[in-house]
């Protein structure tokens, strides 16, 4: 098997969701312009694949747990690749929200894979290094996403944003016949009722979050209680969406919300960042994009030393040092004025970003069991994504409100707070799988 391969069908399947997402926000004027309709469509392109990504995460991972990951990531891929060329052929504007609704399910089917099928693949110092390569490929991803939205919506048209699409579709499908097959062991049966409890609960808590004026309080309030009730019917269901397992200690329940923490600080300081260099500096939108290739160029590189080097011979110590260099970059970029000494604190923002990923990673799954890794990989995409939602919301509204130095200083509190659930994730207690990394872990 060319496990080299298979890698590469997971990380480009990972770089294709983030490269869709950049893309569109940058095509979205010219969309609209191109297919009539309300402003809010403009919203709309973007929420209409964030809403089901979200919701259907944790389903996408059940489904690889009960019919098999490979089989699920291709099918999905597969689904992708139509819901693309049915979004790059759309007529009109509703039907190109539906298009790309049909397409942020598909998404949520292929993500989860990903992290099962890797840890299926590698065990010890390879697992580090394979989750290691993540960051530099999502940066990468980042960086390009809004550069070729905008020189494919230029030179061609908006069209052509979405047909990138298909031909990288091909190419994962092609690669991933190298993928072993993978599911939990036993029988697992697909919880619906919790199915539908997680879709309705998390889509009335993303979709106000998505949406340019002040979030609608009431659909809030109403997704945290329908969550209440998912989590009261995983309690005391027989056969649970989200392995009760997970929650029998305090790594897995602490990555959860360190992920959430950490996603919402990274997600919303980047559009921080390109919003002040618009709107403070006058930059124009190709030039601010740009702004982020240090962040993006510092992530990948430090991911990949990340997670080749330093997370097999310091294992958990790596997630504190991340954050350390993390929430230095952010009070540099506080203090700086020039913008050249700006452009290196985003670049040590990008390096601390790249340290923690892997290793946060790698500790958030070292314990995890076969038959719980569906749910664990669902929920950890759930609280990433949702934490970006969040970010986007918070961040955004406070650069608004109060200015970028604010919102840069909720980043660092969202950082601390991160830091004291990698603390806790990276407590002494030993786990119950604790010999399954392969590597020491001090």
């Amino acid at each position: 098997m060319n496990h080299r391969a298979a890698l590469a069908a997971l990380l480009t399947a990972e770089a294709m969701n983030l490269l869709d997402s950049t893309i569109v926000q940058v095509a979205a004027p010219a969309v609209h312009e191109s297919l009539p309709g309300p402003v809010a469509d403009v919203q709309w392109f973007s929420a209409a694949y964030t809403l089901p990504f979200a919701a259907l995460l944790i389903t996408g991972g059940r489904l690889g747990d009960l019919a098999g990951r490979r089989r699920v990531f291709r099918l999905g891929v597969t689904a992708f690749l139509l819901t693309s060329l049915a979004c790059a052929l759309a007529p009109a504007a509703n039907a190109l929200i539906v298009f790309r609704a049909a397409q942020g399910a598909s998404a949520a089917v292929i993500i989860p894979q990903t992290i099962g099928l890797i840890r299926a693949m590698f065990t010890g110092p390879a697992l580090s290094r394979a989750l290691g390569a993540i960051g530099p490929v999502m940066g990468l991803a980042a960086v390009c996403g809004p550069v070729l939205g905008g020189v494919l919506t230029e030179a061609w048209t908006w069209r052509s944003a979405f047909l990138v699409n298909v031909p990288l579709s091909v190419i994962v499908l092609r690669l991933a016949r190298g993928l072993p097959e993978d599911r939990a062991p036993g029988r697992p049966r697909l919880d619906v009722p919790g199915t539908v409890l997680a879709v309705l609960g998390l889509g009335l808590l993303v979709h106000p979050l998505t949406q340019p004026s002040t979030p609608d309080y009431r659909l809030l309030a109403a997704g945290a209680v329908v969550l209440v009730v998912f989590v009261l019917h995983q309690r005391r269901g027989r056969a649970p969406l989200v392995e009760r397992s997970l929650f029998a200690g305090r790594r897995f329940p602490a990555a959860l919300v360190t992920s959430a923490l950490f996603f919402t600080a990274t997600s919303g300081l980047t559009l921080v960042v390109v919003l002040h260099e618009q709107l403070d500096a006058g930059a124009g939108v190709r030039a601010a994009g740009l702004t982020l290739v240090p962040w993006s160029a510092g992530l990948g590189v430090a991911s990949w030393v990340a997670g080749s080097v330093l997370v097999p011979r310091f294992g958990d110590r790596v997630m504190p040092a991340g954050l350390a260099v993390f929430v230095t970059g952010l009070v540099t970029a506080c203090l700086v004025t020039d913008h050249a000494a700006f452009l290196g604190a985003l670049g040590v923002i990008g390096i601390g970003a790249g340290l923690f990923s892997p290793a946060f990673f790698t500790a958030a799954l070292r314990a995890v069991r076969p038959v719980e890794i569906g749910s664990a990989a669902g929920l950890l995409n759930a609280m990433q994504q949702l934490g970006a939602t969040l970010g986007v919301a918070l961040l955004g509204g406070v650069f608004f409100g109060s200015g970028a130095l604010a919102a840069y200083r909720i980043g660092i509190a969202l950082a601390i707070g991160a830091a004291a659930g990698a603390a806790v994730m990276a407590g002494k207690r030993r786990s119950r799988f604790s010999g399954e990394a392969g590597y020491r872990v001090s």
